[in-house]
C-alpha cells in the first residue's frame, strides 16, 4: 500500500499532535515495512527526519506561490500533490481531511483526538471553536472511516455530532518506542547534568493551560511543604496558567520547588525538542503527576508506564482507560488526596515496586504491535 498523511504536525508541533504522527510513522514503518508512507506538509523542519525511515518520504510545496503561501498550498495545492502521488489511502491524522478529497476517489481516514472545545468552550476563542467544529464535522461526514483514540472520544463523536457508531473505529495509540528503552546510568547522569535535575523529583508533562490543571500539583506541594521538599519538574509551556502557578508557589514560599525545563537554554536544543532526552528524564523521576480535567487520551501516562514510572492521575474522562489498575487516581480538585499519594510514593518503596510491575502489565494493552495492527486493519478494510 501507498498511504498518504497530513504531515504538517510532524514538522511543526513539538508535542501532542506532532508526537502522534511522528510515533505513528516510527511504529508503522517498523511493523509494516513493505508499505510506502508519504507525508504532505507545508514546510520542512528539524522536528522530523524523513531520511531516518527508508520507506517514508515527504512532499512539500514546489511552486514559488506554494512556498510563499504554505497555508494556501495546504488548502488547494496539497490535494493536487496527493492525487499525483497515487496514494491508495489518505489519512488525516489531526482531526481534518483536505477539502474536496472525497471527489478524487481516494479512500480516506480521519483520526479525531477529542472534542474538548465542546465540553469546555470557555477555554477556547469563538473562532477556534467554529473552525474546529467545522473541520471535524466535515471530516467525519466525508471520510470513509473515523478513528477515535479512546472510547471517550468515540462517545463524544456520537453524542455531540451524531456520527454513526459503525463508522468509528477505536485505535488506542501506543507511545514513541524511545520510551520503552531502558536508559543506562551513564546516559542518565549526562541528562541529569545537562538539565541540572535534582536527585528526587516529581514530573509533570503537558502544555500548561487551565484544563491541564498544573495548579493542582502546586496546591498539593503547598500542603506537603513541611513534610517534604521534593520539587516538581515541568516539561511543557504556557502563559497565563504558568504564571499563576509560579505566583502561587512564590506566595507559599516554595518557588524553588517548581522547575520549568522549557525555560532553560538547553530546551532549544534538538535532543529536547525531539524528546530524545525525555526517557532519561522520565526514568529518574519519582512519579508522573497528571491532574488534567479532560483528555482525549493522555499520552504522557503511557510514556510514564513504559518508563517504569508510577503514575498519579486524575480520574477524569479517558484517563482510567489508559492507566487501568496501574495508576493511583484522584479527583482533579482533590489536592489533599493528591498530596497523600505523593507522600506515599516518596516514602513507600514497596508501593513503588508494585506500581511499576502493574504499569508494565498495563502497557501490554498498548503495544506498538497492537497499535500498528489496529491502524492497518482500518486501511485494509478500505481496499
Amino acid at each position: 500500500m501507498n498511504i498518504g498523511y497530513d504531515g504538517k504536525r510532524a514538522f511543526q508541533n513539538k508535542t501532542g499532535l506532532g508526537n502522534y504522527i511522528r510515533s505513528l510513522m516510527a511504529i508503522l514503518t517498523h511493523h509494516y515495512p513493505k508499505n510506502n508512507y508519504t507525508l504532505f506538509a507545508p514546510k520542512s523542519t528539524t522536528l522530523f527526519d524523513v531520511n531516518a525511515f527508508p520507506n517514508v518520504k515527504a512532499i512539500f510545496p514546489q511552486t514559488s506561490i506554494g512556498k510563499k503561501f504554505p497555508a494556501l498550498w495546504r488548502r488547494r495545492g496539497m490535494l493536487k500533490d496527493i492525487v499525483k502521488s497515487n496514494v491508495d489511502i489518505f489519512h488525516g491524522v489531526s482531526n481534518e481531511i483536505p477539502n474536496g478529497i472525497e471527489r478524487t476517489g481516494i479512500k480516506t481516514v480521519v483520526t479525531v483526538h477529542d472534542l474538548i472545545y465542546e465540553r469546555f468552550p470557555e477555554t477556547y476563542t469563538l473562532d477556534v471553536r467554529y473552525v474546529s467544529r467545522w473541520k471535524i464535522k466535515h471530516a467525519c461526514k466525508k471520510a470513509d472511516v473515523v478513528i477515535a483514540i479512546s472510547q471517550q472520544t468515540k462517545d463524544d463523536l456520537i453524542n455531540f455530532y451524531g456520527v454513526a457508531e459503525n463508522k468509528i473505529s477505536i485505535c488506542y495509540q501506543s507511545c514513541n518506542p524511545i520510551f520503552q528503552r531502558v536508559v543506562d546510568e551513564e546516559e542518565k547522569s549526562i541528562v541529569k547534568k545537562r538539565y541540572n535535575l535534582p536527585d528526587r523529583y516529581f514530573l509533570f508533562v503537558s502544555s500548561i493551560t487551565a484544563r491541564k490543571n498544573l495548579i493542582a500539583v502546586c496546591k498539593s506541594l503547598a500542603i506537603l511543604k513541611e513534610k517534604t521538599d521534593i520539587p516538581l519538574v515541568v516539561i511543557g509551556n504556557g502563559k497565563k496558567e504558568k504564571e499563576e502557578a509560579r505566583k502561587f508557589m512564590e506566595v507559599n514560599g516554595i518557588a524553588n520547588r517548581l522547575i520549568f525545563l522549557n525555560e532553560l537554554p538547553q530546551s532549544k536544543e534538538l535532543n529536547f525538542t525531539t524528546a530524545e532526552d525525555f526517557p532519561a528524564i522520565y526514568q529518574q523521576a519519582l512519579a508522573l503527576i497528571y491532574p488534567s480535567i479532560f483528555e482525549g487520551f493522555g499520552a504522557p501516562l503511557l510514556e510514564a508506564l513504559c518508563s517504569g514510572l508510577p503514575v498519579l492521575s486524575s480520574n477524569a474522562s479517558c484517563l482510567p482507560e489508559v492507566g487501568g489498575e496501574a495508576a493511583m487516581y484522584f479527583s482533579p480538585h482533590d489536592y489533599e488526596t493528591l498530596a497523600t499519594q505523593m507522600l506515599q510514593i516518596a516514602t513507600d518503596e514497596n508501593l513503588v515496586i508494585t506500581m511499576r510491575s502493574k504499569g508494565f502489565e498495563q502497557t501490554q494493552k498498548f503495544t506498538t504491535q497492537k497499535y500498528a495492527d489496529s491502524i492497518m486493519q482500518v486501511y485494509q478494510k478500505l481496499l
